[in-house]
Order: C-alpha cells, then sequence, then structure tokens
C-alpha cells in the first residue's frame, strides 16, 4: 500500500475542504475502499474520515417520505421498522447483498460508491480502461461471465455491484450532496451515475470534494414489492441477473410497475418503456414476453456472457408473474 495522509473530519464543510484538491478519498466503512488501496488499484493522496459527521441517522421528510443518512449502516437500514414496512423491496436488496459482517460496516454512501467487481480492475498486470485510461478492456475477448449486456460501450463492460442501488432506483431515489464551500445540489439516481461512454474511469456526476450526504426515498406508493437476485451461491455473491420490482394492481390490471435491474449494465438499470408497456394492462405470458423484447432490444453479450440475455428475460418474467398473483400485498 503506497503512503498516503489521514485526515479525519469533523463536519461535512471539513470534509468536503479537506477532500476539494482531487486525489482524495472518503472512508466510513472501508468495506471496498481498503481492498481497493491494498491491491494498489486507487492510490489517494488524502483518506477523509468522514465517521464523526451527524450522517447517520433516518428521519420522515415532509411529504412523508424518508431520508436516510449517508452513514447509516446497511444492517440498520434493513432492520428499519419503517422500510421494512414501506420499502420491502429496499430491504430485501440489501439482506441478499455481501454477508451479516459486511452489512455491519457498510454505510449507504458508501454502498453506492462501490467500484466493479470485474477481475481485470482488480488485477494490475492486465488492461483496464477504467482503472487507467487508454490501456484498454480486457474484459472484452476475455473472460466476461459477469460483465455487462446493456449500457456498456467499446472502452468498457464493467458491471455495477450495488444490490441496495437497484432497489433504490426503482424506488426513485435521490441523492443529496454537498460540495467545498457548502453548496448543495439534489439529483436523482439515475442522473448520479454515468456510463461509460469513452469515459469509463468517471463512474459519477460527483464534483472534486463533493460529498454524499443522504439518500431521499419518496413517499411510500404500496403494492408488491420484490427483489430477485439470480448468482452463482446463495450469499456471499454478486447478481448475475436481479430485478427489483414495485408492482401496483388496479382491478385486475396492472395500474403502475416500477422495475430495476442489476448485473445487466454499468449502473442500476431501468427502463421506463418497459413500465409504461406494462400500466394499465392484464397480465399475461403475452405481455411479459413484450416487456422482455424492450428491455433486451439492444442487449449484446460478449461471449461468456451471452447466457445473461435469455436469463434477464426468464427473471423479469417470473418477477412480473409473481408480483402481479401477488396484488398490492406488500
Amino acid at each position: 500500500m503506497k503512503p498516503f495522509d489521514y485526515i479525519r473530519a469533523e463536519q461535512t464543510g471539513g470534509a468536503t475542504h479537506a477532500a476539494a484538491g482531487g486525489d482524495a478519498a472518503f472512508i466510513a466503512g472501508g468495506t471496498n475502499l481498503l481492498d481497493l488501496m491494498k491491491l494498489e488499484v486507487m492510490a489517494p493522496a488524502k483518506v477523509v474520515d468522514i465517521n464523526r459527521l451527524d450522517l447517520d441517522g433516518i428521519t420522515v421528510t415532509d411529504d412523508g417520505g424518508l431520508r436516510i443518512g449517508a452513514l447509516v449502516t446497511n444492517s440498520d437500514l434493513a432492520a428499519d421498522p419503517r422500510v421494512r414496512r414501506d420499502y420491502a423491496v429496499l430491504s430485501r436488496a440489501l439482506l441478499a447483498g455481501a454477508s451479516g459482517q459486511l452489512r455491519n460496516k457498510a454505510t449507504t454512501g458508501g454502498n453506492l460508491l462501490q467500484r466493479t467487481r470485474c477481475n481485470y480492475f482488480y488485477d494490475t498486470a492486465t488492461p483496464c480502461n477504467k482503472r487507467e485510461p487508454g490501456s484498454g478492456c480486457g474484459a472484452i475477448g476475455g473472460f466476461n461471465r459477469i460483465h455487462a449486456i446493456l449500457g456498456a460501450s467499446e472502452r468498457c463492460i464493467a458491471t455495477h455491484p450495488s444490490d441496495m442501488a437497484v432497489a433504490m432506483r426503482a424506488l426513485g431515489a435521490e441523492v443529496n450532496l454537498e460540495a467545498p464551500g457548502g453548496a448543495t445540489r439534489t439529483l436523482p439516481l439515475g442522473a448520479f451515475y454515468r456510463l461509460p461512454g469513452d469515459t469509463p474511469q468517471v463512474e459519477t456526476t460527483l464534483e472534486p470534494g463533493e460529498l454524499i450526504t443522504a439518500v431521499v426515498l419518496p413517499k411510500p406508493v404500496g403494492g408488491c414489492h420484490l427483489y430477485r437476485k439470480v448468482r452463482d451461491r446463495a450469499s456471499y455473491a454478486f447478481a448475475l441477473v436481479s430485478v427489483a420490482a414495485i408492482v401496483r394492481m388496479d382491478g385486475g390490471r396492472i395500474g403502475e410497475a416500477s422495475l430495476a435491474f442489476g448485473g445487466l449494465a454499468p449502473m442500476p438499470w431501468r427502463n421506463l418503456e418497459v413500465e409504461k408497456l406494462l400500466q394499465a394492462e392484464a397480465p399475461s405470458e403475452a405481455l411479459f414476453d413484450r416487456a422482455a423484447d424492450a428491455l433486451l432490444r439492444d442487449a449484446k453479450g460478449h461471449g461468456h456472457n451471452d447466457f445473461k440475455i435469455p436469463l434477464a428475460r426468464s427473471t423479469l418474467k417470473a418477477v412480473l408473474a409473481e408480483a402481479t398473483a401477488t396484488g398490492d400485498a406488500a
């Protein structure tokens, strides 16, 4: 591990000021960052510890939603009675991720900022445009079983690993940010992430020194909340395909459906065309096939991960069948 400066921040302003010059990383639980530093995949000149900041609460917003502080642990968030009752898809996604020990340390903000688990990204002896821009992508033409079939580019086909972020995308979450100098802004989660394009090393729209302070969930909408994760083993494994679904039925028809997908793309994936196609329709296998067609219209396998295309189809259809059969039960 390369030497670095360690700074313990007492206030958000101090944290963002310390990180403002670039080449800095915030640390909370450290469940991903420390591994990357040990492997010298990341070598920040400064590590800013934010654990003393007052960002660990869960509060009700004025419109009846929830504001989740960036330092709330995954375990505490999954166990919160309000989350379990009103945002069950989020609790289920969190419990499907990592292990109990990691969930006890991992934070809400850090979970959103997880780096890809692409083997070529972690192996500094192989080319990776995300780690070293311009070096190439070892996964293209290499072993790419876990890689993206949607939203990728010729420079990078890595996937985003977070389960929590997939559920939050389905819920319509927003991210609160604070920049050096105190300016704040709020972004929809979908606008927080960037697709790889020609710059796969730029994964979010965060500015230098900008800090996630909270995630805000909208007012609960009810309906059936499901999170289905297909993986190689029953625990402590990242998704090959995952689906977060919130479905409300209305008189035998789908009143509203919100869907997000993990394991398929460089970011938690959401396709509004699929959701619009389902709205006000009676559930049927033909309808679910059309939804899968819309989701996978632009899907592209890269050899080892070709199986993800039919797997995503069957997983989406199974989730929709279960959600519409369950009706409005949460």
